[in-house]
């Protein structure tokens, strides 16, 4: 269970709650850490995500559920915020256009995208639950 008591935790739960996009790193076959900046939704105790299909992260979470999720850092790159965890397809999580919470946030990026909510949906059909069990940064 992660500390959000200390500095680190503090700073880290504001970032969950305020920012718009976290860096998830999962693993491809050969090993090599695939970043790519996510939208995400934090409930208090994991980060739910929506992904296309056919996206490799979704292969990657299969094959290996072990994720790294950072933050941009501050401009000097003094404020590193790292959590890992593990990544799994979320089967009962409701599609991104009937999510209340997620299309409160994402609503002006998902029509800046040019789609509706619906459409967002439909391309981005597959939820993906990620937990994090560790925090580390400075």
């Amino acid at each position: 269970m992660i500390d959000f008591s200390t500095e680190l935790g503090e700073r880290a739960l504001r970032l969950l709650r305020e920012e718009t996009v976290i860096w998830l790193t999962t693993v491809a076959q050969d090993g090599t850490p695939q970043p790519r900046p996510v939208w995400f939704l934090w409930d208090g105790r994991s980060l739910l995500i929506y992904s296309r299909p056919k996206a490799h992260k979704i292969h990657h979470l299969e094959q290996r559920p072990q994720v790294a999720l950072s933050f941009n850092t501050d401009p000097d790159g003094s404020e590193v915020t790292v959590l890992t965890g593990e990544g799994h397809i979320e089967r009962t999580a409701p599609p991104a256009n009937q999510n209340l919470d997620y299309m409160r946030k994402y609503r002006q990026a998902v029509a800046d995208l040019e789609m509706t909510p619906e459409e967002f949906a439909e391309d981005y059909s597959v939820p993906v639950r990620i937990t994090p069990i560790r925090l580390r940064g400075f």
